[in-house]
């Protein structure tokens, strides 16, 4: 091929960003949309295991993105009424000897600001919202509001759960609620305060529900992550105000010390939690999925954002091995949808994890817990050292 490939990615969440990046460091021709005025602070927290710092270190920004992370010691998992310890799966330092790279806690604004630093201002189109996207012969046309139209050779739909680009490509079918309500929370606080959190990406395990707390802004404030399962259905929307008596009343009878945590939380916002099956292939013509409009994460695996990073990073490596676009998004979905498929199906199944009621399988739960830590610390706590040790900047990935 005489030049290079001019891509259309719609969506700048982590994954678009990600792709935007990869893609222009290796000397294609983007565009990026967002629908959004400007990039905000919606979604508050994320967890960023080493799978995805690892990207960070191939795009040039791992050093960058340490300065606005926090590093917790731990995964830490407690009763949801005692604050018995459960587990205790140890990160700083085991991460890097294990995997290869860190684990860090961000507030997802800092992680989208860095991002967008090394995306050209020139290709972003922001308050651009997709309406429709049609293949053409060699080629795709991602259409917007207003009638704009753009044009490239590939177009990626990142436009989220509720893609319009999904929903042209293979139906409008509407994700399924799964039972569960989730508030998310800030609590700003001067420095890390073990009597208020500890300084761990904390899971409290209790009857129909789950809370994450961990630290982000270096330490700055704790996120809450508040899970309930609710016969009520919430809107998917991570913009939908609550309050805090409306929080604290979700989990009466928890433990004091979560309670008080819940007492000083600000900027409180629920949604609900929506999951679809996973996908046999994200690719149609010259127009492919990524992210969430792929494969969306339930967030018990704390795996969402990293998975979307990673298709970004994988989808530029693999265009980059081929002069036709169709071997190249064929390369990517072989090498990434055994892999979300898998993350997918397992955040799916920890929910009932998570919520056992009955006293005797809370007490099995531990038993794994504490079997698994003595056989392995890749297999202790919640068993994900499989997640965390993939790499795909590697070329590796590519040959299965």
């Amino acid at each position: 091929m005489t030049r290079k490939l001019k891509v259309i990615v719609v969506g700048g969440g982590m994954g678009g960003l990600t792709a935007a990046a990869a893609l222009s460091q290796r000397g294609y021709e983007v565009e990026l949309y967002e629908q959004s005025k400007e990039f905000g602070e919606v979604g508050a927290g994320i967890q960023l295991a080493p799978n995805a710092t690892k990207v960070f270190r191939a795009l040039g920004i791992e050093q960058e993105m340490a300065r606005f992370g926090f590093k917790p010691e731990a995964i830490t998992g407690w009763q949801w009424k005692t604050g018995r310890a459960l587990f205790r799966t140890p990160l700083q330092g085991t991460c890097e000897r294990l995997y290869g790279a860190g684990y860090f806690h961000y507030h997802r604004a800092d992680v989208q600001r860095v991002l967008k630093s090394i995306v050209p201002d020139s290709i972003v189109h922001l308050s651009s919202r997709c309406v429709g996207v049609r293949n053409a012969r060699e080629s795709a046309v991602a259409r917007f509001a207003g009638g704009h139209e753009a044009e490239g050779d590939l177009v990626v739909g990142g436009d989220g759960i509720h893609s319009v680009i999904r929903n042209e490509l293979f139906g409008d079918e509407s994700p399924r609620y799964t039972g569960n309500m989730t508030w998310r929370a800030l609590v700003p606080v001067e420095k890390p305060d073990p009597d208020l959190a500890t300084p761990t990406a904390s899971f409290w395990l209790g009857p129909k529900g789950h809370v994450v707390t961990y630290y982000v802004n270096g330490g700055k404030a704790v996120n809450i992550v508040a899970v309930r399962e609710s016969d009520s259905w919430v809107e998917e929307s991570w913009t939908v105000p609550s309050t805090r008596e409306e929080l604290m009343q979700g989990y009466v009878g928890w433990n004091e010390k979560l309670l008080r945590l819940f007492s000083q939380a600000e900027k409180i916002y629920k949604w609900g939690l929506f999951d679809r099956d996973p996908m046999k292939t994200w690719t149609k013509g010259h127009v492919t999925l990524m992210g969430d409009a792929a494969h969306p994460m339930l967030p018990f695996l704390s795996q969402g954002a990293a998975m979307a990073i990673e298709d970004g990073y994988v989808l530029a490596a693999a265009l980059a091995r081929t002069d036709n676009v169709k071997d190249g998004l064929h390369a990517y979905e072989r090498a990434r949808l055994p892999r979300t498929t898998r993350v997918q199906l397992g955040a799916r199944a920890k929910a009932g994890d998570y919520h056992l009621s009955s006293p005797l399988l809370q007490l099995w739960r531990e038993i794994g817990f504490k079997a698994r830590g003595l056989f392995s610390i890749r297999e202790s706590g919640l068993n994900l050292g499989w997640v965390y040790e993939h790499d795909v900047t590697r070329d590796a990935i590519f040959d299965v």
